[in-house]
């Protein structure tokens, strides 16, 4: 499997159709940001490929410090196989010199969905990241973090995210860690 960083309209096609098969409406960001960040290379849109078969993508938001796994999916069609494994090992790799991290729904809440929480919980647990003794507030939501580090600081989340945002979004959000 490699990675292959893309920036084009037909890649981006194939990944907002996976996006919106992948995640909730309520916990996707406008698809249009997605890209124009990227575009300004503030993230990184990253592909998976598989002798020339397309598994899936990644997008990553990061400075000097920070990597943050904000979207990540395979394909249906690829899912169950060890593509996603591998897939997360590459990310770790790629961004080795960062503090990587992520956020998921929390499996320790109530929620209509356990099963799957708790499986992904298991997944990224799995594949060497470890729960954050923080939780993360975006667009209303509270996450759970997980990530190849031991610490983050909220101040260093809050530069991350607002320099992906830009002005004047970094004015009006409310996107930040909650330490318990």
């Amino acid at each position: 499997m490699e990675i292959v960083r893309i920036n084009n309209k037909i890649e981006y096609k194939r990944i907002k159709s996976l996006y919106l098969e992948a995640f909730p409406k309520v916990e996707r960001a406008p698809f249009l940001l997605l890209k124009r960040r990227a575009k300004k290379n503030k993230a990184d849109v990253l592909n998976f490929v598989d002798n020339g078969e397309w598994l899936g993508f990644a997008y990553v938001i990061s400075d000097e410090y920070l990597a943050y796994l904000f979207y990540f999916a395979i394909d249906s069609r690829f899912r169950g196989k060890g593509y996603g494994s591998e897939a997360i090992r590459r990310i770790m790799d790629y961004y080795k010199e960062k503090k990587l991290f992520l956020a998921l729904e929390d499996w320790r809440d109530a929620s209509d969905n356990p099963d799957q929480r708790n499986r992904r919980h298991m997944f990224y647990k799995k594949n060497g990241l470890k729960v954050l003794p923080y939780r993360l507030k975006e667009a209303g939501m509270i996450y759970a973090m997980m990530g190849a580090c031991e610490r983050i600081e909220p101040n260093e989340y809050k530069a991350m995210i607002n320099g992906w945002l830009g002005w004047p979004l970094k004015l009006m959000d409310d996107m930040k860690i909650i330490i318990e």
